[in-house]
């Protein structure tokens, strides 16, 4: 592992997120293990902005990305909420795309030579989409993606070699499934590790389907990066080719017997 810090850029790690719920006197006790692998959650953001990045938008991943650890921390897995730059895309600048990149180098340099999956939601899952290209990136995860129209379509070539889960409400008036789909689909092509779930009826913070949501990502996560079997839906969904696969539907109750 590397001895000197990164470049300051003004993108952050954050503090490591805690499995919170843990009585004080057992959490003493508890020794702490090895990392073994890194959760990056990825905040949404705005299109254009040049301000700092926006704490109500942290706070809406904060929760997913303390259940993943809850669900991954005795195997050594650590999680970080990633604090960009700027709260915006900007355009051409793509600065959570390259604030991701960072906070994957930042990983390494950190933990060694770990496995990291990168967990977007909104923006921050384009952001994770751009970002997937490192070579520590194991797994991306992009929940209800924003993914405008543009000249040039999103890029697909550097997933490749990497899991991808994205996970669409059908009924999101604010970042639109069927683009979701497209890239899924195009991504399909040249990485066959890639599924996509469809949560019907719910919206763009998936809020309706939460515990389904959560439990979908952590045995997605996890089996990515502590290489575990995963969950029978999640299994046919990579294997099934499009559109099955691509518009698998997420069941009422998934999680609560993920191996049935």
């Amino acid at each position: 592992m590397a001895s000197q810090a990164l470049p300051a850029r003004g993108a952050r790690l954050g503090r490591q997120v805690a499995p919170g719920l843990v009585p004080r006197q057992r959490e003493q006790r508890a020794e702490v293990p090895t990392v073994r692998a890194v959760v990056l959650a990825l905040p949404g953001g705005n299109a254009l902005s040049t301000r700092r990045r926006s704490p109500m938008a942290a706070a809406a991943i904060w929760p997913l990305a303390r259940h993943l650890v809850r669900a991954g921390a005795a195997d050594g897995v650590a999680a970080h909420v990633v604090h960009y730059r700027f709260r915006g895309w900007n355009g051409g600048h793509a600065h959570p795309a390259e604030d991701a990149e960072w906070a994957v180098g930042e990983a390494v340099r950190r933990y060694g030579d770990v496995p990291v999956s990168l967990v977007g939601l909104d923006m921050g899952a384009r952001a994770a989409l751009h970002a997937g290209g490192h070579s520590a990136v194991r797994s991306v995860v992009a929940l209800a993606p924003w993914l405008p129209e543009g000249p040039e379509p999103e890029p697909v070539k550097q997933l490749n070699g990497r899991q991808v889960l994205i996970v669409h409400g059908t009924d999101d008036a604010t970042t639109d499934p069927e683009l979701s789909y497209g890239l899924a689909e195009r991504a399909k092509k040249v990485n066959r590790e890639v599924c996509r779930f469809e949560v019907h009826t719910d919206g763009h913070g998936l809020h309706q389907h939460r515990p389904e949501v959560f439990a979908l990502t952590a045995d997605f996560v996890l089996g990515s990066l502590l290489e575990r079997p995963f969950a029978r839906p999640v299994a046919d969904a990579l294997a099934a080719p499009p559109p099955l696969g691509l518009r698998m539907p997420l069941a009422s109750g998934f999680g609560r017997s993920l191996r049935a």
